[in-house]
């Protein structure tokens, strides 16, 4: 089991943030209002460790500086240029932070890089991934944003991770206040969320990249930035199984909140990458409204036909064999890493899809019966054109998941279950 945190991190970079040395300049001054930097205010010319003066106070930079080249990416005359495996930070606190965005672009013709954001509430002392590592490889400025959800004394860095001496610009960073949500009425959970909300995502507009959208087919999380799903879960037995045809109806979801875009059926079209489902559309053939269902492009994220169609539709098949030899299942599944924008920086495609499975014979009281030898079924995959077809190569643990996404799977079952069925990877 794995307590939900943005910051989780994957075991690989873990040792590389081990290594890194920080100055930390422990200053506790604190701003209230929304921050945005856009390096417009001070500057630093060149690559070597310094503080510096920008306008919205005192940031430390590493392998890094303001750059006002023609070939540095940027909106306005500046933006921050870093190579290497350098990092900026704040030497100052914001009071609280909602979401964080970030553009990126690679520097002139250089070739792609990854990044990190990181938080401290410590003054410096620590820090915490925030969300995904991301990836540059955009020669024109994209966003990156990030859930934080904090209303403590908070300070950002990001870190350079990889790409060598390729450059990267970031510009325009926005650090939105924090805001407790509006209490609104808990809904009712339907049976898709019998196991638990991975994200405590809410219905609530102040959480636009964390917001529960619960339909009669499946539940999800949506991000608004991201234009899909964090998560989709959903439960199978042969209750939603029949013999209503594949709708092929795929369509804009109307439901969600007025003035979001609403991905079109047309978004992914020219892209090379499919209308990938996450609950299936052969999961929802019960009647030809839970069909259609499945076809609202806020159940879609953008699969390459080689994971879409081949090893990630295997387990969706394979899945099905299991309901139909007695088993009743609890499935999760989404999209982790961000490798650009299609759709006109609309829809983020990811770098590698998962998906979680908790395994059960029929019966009633579904939490109650997970016990330590119970099933599960864990994968992440490459969102890759060239990826094998048989889905058990590309099994991990639960627990694995849970670090890359920073989602608490399975949260209703007790901790203790949890801690065994989520430690191993599945051998059946």
């Amino acid at each position: 089991m794995k307590k939900l945190k943005l910051g989780f991190v994957v075991k690989t970079l873990l040792a590389f943030s081990a290594g890194v040395t920080v100055l930390t300049i422990s200053l506790t001054t604190a701003t209230m209002a929304p921050l945005s930097e856009g390096f417009e205010a001070g500057g630093k010319s060149s690559y070597a460790a310094a503080n510096v003066t920008l306008g919205t106070g005192s940031w430390y930079m590493d392998d890094a500086l303001t750059g006002n080249l023609s070939t540095d990416r940027k909106t306005g005359a500046y933006s921050a240029r870093i190579r290497n495996t350098g990092l900026m930070h704040m030497n100052f606190n914001k009071t609280g932070a909602g979401t964080v965005s970030i553009q990126h672009a690679v520097f002139g013709a250089d070739g792609s890089s990854t990044w990190q954001l990181w938080s401290s509430t410590n003054n410096g002392s620590t820090w915490t991934q925030v969300g995904p590592t991301v990836t540059t490889s955009s020669t024109t400025l994209q966003t990156a944003t990030f859930t934080v959800n904090n209303g403590n004394a908070i300070r950002f860095e990001i870190r350079k991770v990889s790409g060598g001496a390729n450059r990267i610009n970031v510009d325009n960073i926005q650090i939105g206040d924090f805001s407790s949500p509006t209490p609104t009425p808990t809904p009712t959970l339907n049976e898709h969320l019998t196991m638990g909300n991975p994200s405590n995502a809410v219905t609530n507009v102040l959480q636009p990249n964390n917001y529960l959208m619960e339909k009669p087919q499946y539940s999800m999380s949506y991000s608004r930035d991201n234009g899909g799903p964090n998560w989709v879960s959903w439960h199978l037995d042969t209750s939603w199984l029949g013999s209503a045809p594949r709708q092929d109806d795929f369509r804009a979801d109307t439901t969600l909140p007025s003035g979001w875009y609403r991905v079109q059926a047309t978004d992914y079209s020219g892209s090379g990458f499919d209308r990938g489902h996450m609950c299936p559309s052969a999961d929802r053939t019960v009647t030809v409204t839970a069909n259609s269902a499945t076809f609202l492009m806020t159940n879609m994220i953008p699969q390459l036909p080689a994971n879409n169609q081949g090893v990630w539709a295997n387990l969706e098949s394979y899945s099905r064999t299991l309901v139909s030899q007695g088993n009743e299942l609890y499935i999760v599944s989404g999209g982790h890493g961000l490798q650009y924008f299609i759709a006109n920086g609309h829809v983020a495609v990811p770098a590698q899809t998962w998906k979680v499975i908790i395994v059960l014979p029929v019966g009633s009281n579904d939490v109650s019966r997970v016990t330590t030898s119970t099933r599960t079924i864990a994968v992440v995959m490459p969102n890759s054109g060239s990826i094998g077809t048989d889905w058990r190569a590309y099994r991990v643990s639960v627990d694995q998941v849970e670090a890359i996404t920073g989602f608490d799977f399975f949260s209703n079952v007790s901790s203790g279950i949890q801690a065994v069925i989520e430690g191993r990877v599945d051998n059946q």
